[in-house]
């Protein structure tokens, strides 16, 4: 399934952190840094993955938005559209956005997909993005659809892509620090007995940086799935305080309905599987890689809040 149709904030980030995360090593090899650096003076290196790393993540940060237009083709809709069912849906967000204390309302868009899905991004509380899918639109009623934009509207109010950009950003410096030591030490071993030169060569070493790094990205996406899963509970409280308990039940009960009865499809149950809109369990990685809990447990604390 092409990225474009991954439409989920956590897919997003990672993929576009990733991305930025190689070019910076791309430029930083070109400029020989790499090599200076070595992986002999560990606090110098160190410092200096931590600074690069950060500024990858909140490079990711700045470019969500956009990156969520671009590649999943959201249509803003201006809260003037001549279509009724759109002005609705913008005035139904930014309601729930004056609720929630947001200082600036969130634009609104849609995206053609037959998924039921929605998600929320943006680099602060004050120039964030609420899309929804067509799919949604088109198979929740009206009080499901509240649920699910309270749901979104909650993560920015949270500030949830912030602080996954804090977290992504010590990750990324661990990343990068292990995967450039762990590249010294095994292009060395490579060329040991090689008279010629007691250095790796650049392409080799280089070529091993890229490896490391993107494995270490993997096992640092554990960590951001974790937090994911986790920030989804926060976002449940969040959207049942902003658009009603009965509401973001109504909505998760509405996404468990459309996942059961999808599942059989195995394109469309691909989607959901994508999305993990739904979080289903089943194996290691499955539940490792997950960004979403399962929705019976989302609903099973929602109906424990009094």
């Amino acid at each position: 399934m092409k990225i474009a149709g991954m439409a989920k904030r956590v897919v997003l980030f990672l993929t576009v952190n990733l991305l930025v995360l190689l070019t910076l090593s791309l430029v930083l090899s070109l400029l020989g840094v790499n090599h200076r650096l070595g992986s002999r003076n560990y606090q110098t290196l160190l410092i200096f993955c931590f600074a690069y790393g950060m500024i990858g993540a909140f490079v990711s940060l700045a470019l969500s938005r956009l990156m969520a237009k671009w590649m999943v083709g959201v249509q803003v809709i201006p809260p003037d559209a001549p279509d009724a069912s759109a002005r609705i849906l913008v005035q139904t967000v930014h309601e729930l956005a004056q609720r929630a204390g947001l200082p600036v309302m969130p634009e609104v868009g849609v995206y053609n997909s037959p998924d039921p899905n929605a998600f929320a991004t943006g680099p602060t509380r004050s120039r964030a993005l609420v899309a929804v899918s067509t799919g949604l639109l088109q198979q929740m009623d009206r009080r499901e659809i509240r649920g699910v934009l309270a749901h979104e509207i909650a993560h920015i109010a949270n500030g949830d892509m912030v602080t996954m950009t804090l977290i992504q950003g010590v990750i990324n410096a661990f990343v990068m620090f292990f995967a450039r030591i762990a590249a010294f030490a095994v292009a060395n071993l490579l060329r040991r007995g090689d008279d010629e030169d007691d250095s790796p060569s650049f392409f080799l070493h280089y070529a091993l940086i890229m490896v490391f790094e993107i494995v270490f990205s993997l096992l640092g996406a554990i960590v951001t799935c974790w937090f994911s899963r986790w920030r989804e509970y926060r976002a449940d409280a969040g959207g049942a305080e902003y658009g009603g308990r009965e509401n973001m039940i109504a909505a998760l009960r509405a996404l468990q309905e459309l996942s059961a009865r999808m599942r059989p499809a195995p394109k469309q149950a691909g989607a959901f599987d994508t999305l993990k809109i739904h979080g289903q369990g089943g194996g290691l990685l499955r539940l490792l890689f997950s960004t979403h809990p399962p929705l019976a447990n989302r609903i099973a604390a929602l109906e424990r809040i009094s």
